[in-house]
Parts: C-alpha cells; structure tokens; sequence
C-alpha cells in the first residue's frame, strides 16, 4: 500500500484505516505480507513506489495518489510489471491502468451542496470556493458543483486553491474577504479546509455570511449539523474507510478467488440534523 501520510485529518483517517486492514489481513491470511508506505508529498511517493518495486515481489498496489497527474506514470511502470493495481479515492489520468477504483462519487458531492445551496439562497447571490489539491477527485467535486451553479444567478467570486489544508484555507479565506465587500456563503470542498474558513470569518467580525459548506464527513463538523449550526447545517460523506474496503477487495484476487474489477463508488448523501447520528464516529481519528 502506497498512501500519503496523515498531513491532515482525512488523510489520518485512511492511515489509520489503512494500517487496521493491514493487521487484519496478516493475521487472517499468513500467505499475504502486506507492505504500508506513506508519503508526505507526491515526490515522496514517487520514490516510494520505485523503493517497494526494487524490494518487493508485488502481487498487488493499493494506492491512494498523493496527486492524480504526477503518480499516473510510476504508477503505469509498476502495473508493466504484472502487479494488479488497486486505485483509491485519486484517480490516475489514464484510467486504463487501474484494475480497481474505489472512490466517493465526487460529482454528487459538489452537485449535491450546490443544489442545497441553491434553495437555500433562492436562486441568488455571491459566493467563494474553495479547491482542494489538483486532482481527478478536486476536478469532479468542482465539475459536479459548478455545472449545477451555471444555471443560476449565484455569482463564484473566487475559486483558488487550498491544498485541502486548515492554515492555507484560514489565509486564503482572509484574502477572500479583504478582496470581496459581500460575501452570501462559502463552499470549501472539503472539512480541514471549512475549519479554517470559519476561523477566518469568524475572527473578521463579517455577519453577512450565512453559510459555509465543506464535505468530507468530518466527526467535528457532524457535529456541528447536529446541533444545527446556522452556517453549517449539511455536510457530505467520504468517509477515509474507503481505503480498507479496497485493501479487502484486492485481497480477494489471492484468497477468495474473487476477481475483482472495474468502479465502485459510494454515495453522497447530505448529511442534515435529521441523519446525522448515522454519520457520526466519536471514536474514529476523523
């Protein structure tokens, strides 16, 4: 397994995750070493891909890509090898070279918090975005969004990039609102990125904001849906456990004789006060 390491909270949760699978799949199967290597940027992981290719006889790789377009090569020279590959959440830029995708369904979750966007500011207003890191699944969540914003007359003042961070969404929300008078709500597509937003308005004294969305399914912000938050009332899931079901999935191919194939994705309902215990994990790290 190949997986960044736990730069922020999502990424903890799939580390975490990810190292459970690992002992649970050793000590149930003995014929399967499973190998877990994280990686703290996509350099890194470059080379850690090239590391456990020189080490190791690789059945199989389950990667999460630290980002879509610079793992897609390395990734391409391992599969060349015969190794089954396993590809979670990021997808790579050829999609051919996966065996396997596991990921949330990254287009709901923007078009989802859009639409409830859209009803929820009648149709009308100004907001700012907040992107993630330049990737396949940054791609679909800001497709999925804006495509339901185009038909409306709510305005996307900003777009920019936070790197799925809580300090550089905290600065970049600061710029947003020393640059932009009025601001309606805030979409930061993802939860690490929301907590540094509501930091920034919260410390700005700013009251016409009446809203600021993220995604993810963060324990913190589903608990801020359950007690009916009035900036953030939703969320969405996706949920880093992911990362255990395609570790499962892939050892399937060797012990179950269960070929798996092709795309799974899991839903993204919103998360409301009304469901939101079904979503919420006191004990996991995210």
């Amino acid at each position: 397994m190949s997986i960044p390491a736990a730069t922020h909270g999502w990424t903890g949760g799939v580390v975490y995750h990810a190292e459970q699978a690992a002992s649970e799949i050793e000590a149930a199967f003995p014929n399967i070493d499973v190998v877990v290597r994280t990686s703290s940027s996509a350099t890194a992981q470059v080379s850690a891909l090239e590391d456990l290719s020189a080490s190791q006889d690789l059945a199989a790789l389950v990667i999460l890509p630290f980002t879509s377009e610079e793992l897609t090569g390395p990734v391409q020279t391992v599969k060349e090898n015969g190794t089954f590959i396993a590809v979670v959440d990021r997808g790579l830029t050829d999609p051919s070279i996966q065996d396997l995708y596991v990921a949330g369904d990254n287009i709901a979750v923007g078009a989802n918090t859009a639409e409830w966007l859209v009803e929820n500011l009648g149709g009308e207003g100004k907001i700012v975005v907040l992107r993630g890191i330049p990737t396949v699944i940054d791609d679909e969540r800001i497709q999925g969004f804006t495509e339901v914003m185009d038909g409306t007359d709510i305005e996307i003042l900003d777009i920019q990039y936070a790197n799925w961070n809580q300090d550089e969404a905290f600065r970049l929300m600061q710029d947003y609102l020393a640059k932009h008078p009025h601001i309606d709500a805030v979409w930061a597509n993802d939860d690490d990125m929301l907590l540094g937003v509501l930091e920034a308005v919260g410390e700005s004294g700013r009251t016409e904001i009446k809203y600021a969305l993220g995604g993810n399914g963060m324990k913190d912000v589903v608990e801020m849906v359950m007690a009916e938050s009035a900036m953030t009332p939703i969320s969405t899931p996706y949920p880093p456990s992911m990362i255990k079901s395609a570790i499962y999935m892939t050892a399937a191919q060797f012990m179950g004789q269960a070929p798996m194939r092709g795309s799974f994705l899991l839903d993204a309902p919103l998360i409301t006060p009304e469901n939101a215990e079904q979503f919420y994990f006191p004990d996991s790290p995210f």
